[in-house]
């Protein structure tokens, strides 16, 4: 079983096809795993019966010698922000505690489609919003990772911090994520596995739960290139039922992966290194530079001018479409109602949301709704759409100079949990190298580097042109090749 476990997505699809083991196995052998695991709360429902119903249809279609998909036999965790139908999706929230989609969302249809399975439902930040997967209803998720000589429970970052856990624990090949402003990045960096945000309206966003409309991009997390070149293929795809989806072919990305970069330029851009960014981050970034000139490509120097205005711009935006998306939240079609004896409407919509919403989610609902009020729309809104378009710009011209940017993925390694829980801007900060990658809709990945001198992992990030896709998963391959990262946690759960 324990071989089994460390198989990621092609090593699984491609020996069920060969026939070294049934889907079945590998199904059974994920669900003991998950079972066994729930020190971590890396889920929130398991759905064992789902996984081995896939893992037998799978088996099934070997033995007719019919096609098994991108994804066949692979046992894979859906973040908890996937409408799945028939199985519980809360995003986290005691709002939506209970609700049980009758509809299946497209990306999680299409993995079905691919020949995958579901272990369960991953936990992850309230509605998305946080960066430690400490503000989960359900309880925070912990790393698998401890930093050397303390047991602290340490973030496995957010708000995918429930995917991240489960792939780098082991007790799930694969898994899904969302990335709004770093949340497939910054999780995947926090506990040394790979993700990567795809660009902007490559996998179709119906039937997940909104946070901001403008920024949410689903993408797959996974502890190889590779497994992530391959699960991003069966997720993507033009989707008529969502109106930002690009109406473009799927690239054969897998097919595609070369870590020649001969001929390539990478981009280095000054402004990103920051005051307050760990010493061993940017030894990691100077070593990052070394692999990629071996790899055959040029470094260049580059500017993003805007850089420094692409957080505060950020938590004006993301906040003002969450506070619009969430007032469909209000005690009436589903989920939470909370209805006070004598209450009328307007008590119930209060008292529901009161109840429903955690203290994160209420304060960016507020922001949200603060900068579009009418006294300070133009103020706040208008001037962080604009910073937005710089931003972009700004990215615009740097790939005249460049096919594709380095840059560290976080400030600094994962964290203690409950560290900066009272400090929102110090949580903030984490996403500071990830958002201006979200602002401009851009292909982005995070790979791990290495161990830092605490025994953390450290994520390198690749920023790509808009719909390259193939020249960030190749610059993140050649990385991987030489960073050799194999390390993994030791077992405590």
């Amino acid at each position: 079983m324990s071989d089994i476990l460390d198989l990621g997505v092609k090593d699984i699809r491609d020996g069920v096809a060969k026939g070294d083991f049934t889907a079945r196995e590998v199904a059974d052998a994920f669900n003991t795993a998950v079972a066994a695991a729930s020190e971590l709360n890396a889920f929130i429902v398991t759905t064992p019966d789902h996984a081995t119903a896939a893992a037998d249809a799978v088996d099934a279609r070997r033995k007719k010698g019919e096609d098994l998909g991108k994804m066949g036999g692979v046992p894979i965790g859906m973040k908890d922000l996937f409408a799945t139908k028939g199985v519980q999706t809360t995003a986290a929230s005691h709002i939506l505690e209970g609700f049980t989609p009758q509809y299946e969302s497209t990306v999680s249809q299409n993995l079905w489609d691919a020949g995958a399975g579901m272990l369960g439902k991953l936990n992850l930040d309230q509605f998305a919003m946080g960066s430690s997967n400490e503000t989960s209803y359900f309880g925070h998720v912990s790393s698998p990772w401890k930093k050397d000589g303390t047991n602290a429970a340490m973030s496995p970052g957010g708000s995918s911090g429930g995917s991240s856990s489960a792939v780098s624990a082991r007790i799930a090949p694969a898994a899904t994520g969302t990335d709004t402003g770093g949340s497939i990045r910054q999780p995947a960096a926090f506990t040394g596995i790979c993700g990567i945000k795809p660009t902007y309206g490559r996998c179709s966003r119906w039937g997940v739960v909104a946070f901001a409309s403008s920024l949410d991009q689903a993408g797959p997390m996974a502890r190889s290139v590779e497994d992530c070149a391959i699960m991003l293929e069966a997720m993507a795809g033009f989707d008529p039922k969502d109106s930002t989806s690009l109406e473009m072919d799927v690239p054969a990305w897998e097919a595609g992966l070369d870590a020649d970069l001969k001929g390539k330029k990478i981009g280095i851009p000054k402004e990103y290194r920051m005051d307050g960014t760990d010493e061993e981050i940017l030894k990691s970034w100077e070593q990052g530079k070394e692999w990629l000139r071996d790899a055959g490509a040029e470094i260049v120097d580059i500017s993003l001018p805007h850089t420094k205005y692409a957080l505060p711009a950020y938590y004006i935006v993301a906040p003002a479409e969450a506070s619009s998306n969430l007032a469909r939240y209000d005690g009436v079609r589903y989920g939470l109602r909370d209805l006070p004896d004598g209450a009328g409407l307007q008590d119930m919509y209060a008292a529901t949301r009161a109840a429903g919403f955690g203290d994160e989610v209420k304060r960016r609902i507020l922001i949200g709704t603060y900068v579009l009020s009418a006294g300070f729309y133009d103020a706040y809104y208008t001037q962080a759409q604009k910073i937005r378009t710089l931003i972009s710009q700004d990215f615009s011209t740097a790939f005249g100079e460049c096919d594709a940017i380095l840059a560290p993925t976080t400030p600094t390694a994962s964290f203690p949990l409950g560290e900066n829980q009272d400090d929102p801007l110090a949580m903030y900060l984490n996403d500071v190298f990830a958002v201006p990658a979200s602002l401009a809709g851009l292909p982005a990945m995070s790979v791990p580097a290495m161990l830092n001198a605490d025994g953390l992992p450290l994520g390198l990030q690749i920023v790509g042109k808009p719909f390259d896709e193939q020249g960030v998963l190749n610059a993140g391959l050649a990385i991987q090749q030489r960073a050799g990262f194999d390390a993994k946690p030791e077992k405590w759960w």
